[in-house]
This record gives C-alpha cells, sequence and structure tokens, in this order.
C-alpha cells in the first residue's frame, strides 16, 4: 500500500492506495476521523488490517492543535467535552463538508460507494457528519465513541433510516464509559436504524477483536474492487 501527504483543501489529510492501484479502477472509500490529541497518521494503521487491495482510505487531519505536552502537538475536530461551542462544531463539520467533496471528486467516487469511520472524537463527529449523508455513505463505523447532543442529531436525521451503522466499544474504557455506547444503540434503535453493536473486554483502543468484526462488516455493507462477484 501507498501513503501520500495532501495539503491542498482546507483540511491536511492522507490517503493510502491499494496494493495493484490502478487509477482506472473505481475503488470504494473508507474515511477515518482520527480521536482528540492524535493526528492523520493515527488511523491509518488499520488500512492493511481491513483490506490492503480492494479500498482506498482517506485519514485527514483534526484543525485544533493542542499542546500533549515533552513538545508534543495533538489535534482535535473540537476543544474537549463541554469546551466545545456550537460554532466550534459548525466550523468541523464544515470543514469535513469540503473534505468529503474534495476526496470524494479526487478519487471519482460515487453516492454510496464510501464509508464513514471515526475513533472517539472522529467517532462522533461520523454521527454528526455521516447520518445526514446517507447518500453519501453506505455505512458509518463508531469506534469507542460518544453520540452528540440527541436533540441536535434528530433534526439532522433523513426519512430513510436504512444506513448500516457499526458500534465498537470497550467495557473498561476509562475515557469513554459503556454506558454511551448503549444510549448510541438505543438512540439509533428507537430512531429506526438496526445498528450492529459489539462490546470488548478492552479499554479506549481498537483491538485485533475489533477489526476481526469490523472488515467482515465493512466488506458486506461496502464491498472492495477485488470482491469477485457472487
Amino acid at each position: 500500500m501507498q501513503a501520500e501527504r495532501h495539503e491542498s483543501g482546507d483540511l491536511k489529510y492522507m490517503t493510502i492506495l491499494p496494493d495493484g492501484y490502478d487509477a482506472g479502477t473505481r475503488y470504494p472509500l473508507v474515511i477515518m476521523l482520527h480521536g482528540f490529541g492524535a493526528n492523520m497518521q493515527d488511523l491509518a494503521g488499520l488500512a492493511p488490517a481491513i483490506n490492503s487491495s480492494g479500498y482506498i482510505y482517506a485519514c485527514p487531519n483534526a484543525p485544533l492543535p493542542f499542546d500533549l505536552g515533552g513538545g508534543y502537538t495533538g489535534w482535535g475536530w473540537t476543544p474537549r467535552g463541554t469546551d466545545a461551542t456550537p460554532d466550534d462544531v459548525r466550523s468541523a463539520e464544515d470543514l469535513l463538508a469540503g473534505f468529503f467533496d474534495e476526496v470524494f471528486l479526487q478519487f471519482n467516487v460515487d453516492p454510496g460507494q464510501a464509508v464513514l469511520l471515526g475513533f472517539s472524537q472522529g467517532g462522533g463527529m461520523t454521527y454528526r457528519c455521516g447520518l445526514e449523508r446517507d447518500s453519501s455513505f453506505a455505512g458509518l463505523a463508531a469506534l469507542s465513541a460518544t453520540l452528540p447532543d440527541r436533540e441536535i442529531l434528530s433534526g439532522k436525521l433523513p426519512e430513510s433510516r436504512s444506513q448500516k451503522i457499526f458500534i465498537a466499544h470497550g467495557r473498561r474504557d476509562p475515557t469513554i464509559n459503556i454506558d454511551r455506547a448503549e444510549a448510541a444503540r438505543e438512540f439509533l434503535q428507537e430512531a429506526g436504524y438496526a445498528p450492529e453493536y459489539h462490546e470488548y473486554d478492552m479499554g479506549h483502543e481498537i483491538t485485533s477483536n475489533v477489526l476481526s468484526d469490523l472488515a467482515p462488516w465493512l466488506t458486506q455493507v461496502l464491498p472492495p474492487a477485488n470482491q469477485a462477484p457472487d
């Protein structure tokens, strides 16, 4: 697989091209949003574990820098927790909307031929930006994430509730308690969705067990370019 950095738009981002990449082939797209304090490289390592030859992966870098100490800088989509204002959220949503348009155009991705995946704060942005774009994203994956404000989110839901949703969370997560994932599942079910829900004996992380469930779910929702027809 080949990784490339891009700095042409409002958000810096990384793309990971599949093994044997053919510019004439239309590949489905997997967009991955990192968590608070990480950067665009953080989730790139998931690509070969999911599928090394059937997808293009795109990983944007969140816009806000944060000093993590020791000379390290992390990035966030919004200020953490209750420090985030409605304007902060709208700004992040607008930046991601522009990024989606850019990367869909860059790789000639058809509507519905993409999945949006996010970890932690990136999972919250996945809910915020993905649920209202069901024509763009065939599925959403929220890993160790918190569902945003229900009232605001309810106003964004499309008429159709058939979009596929994957939720994964650790029972020992010290950062985002498991009850947040349970609340997300409950909200989505009440709204008419049928999320695929998984709990794991882990903390705030993405383990091989998560990937062993995520990869086949993704293949079913968004078949890779290298998958032979049935």
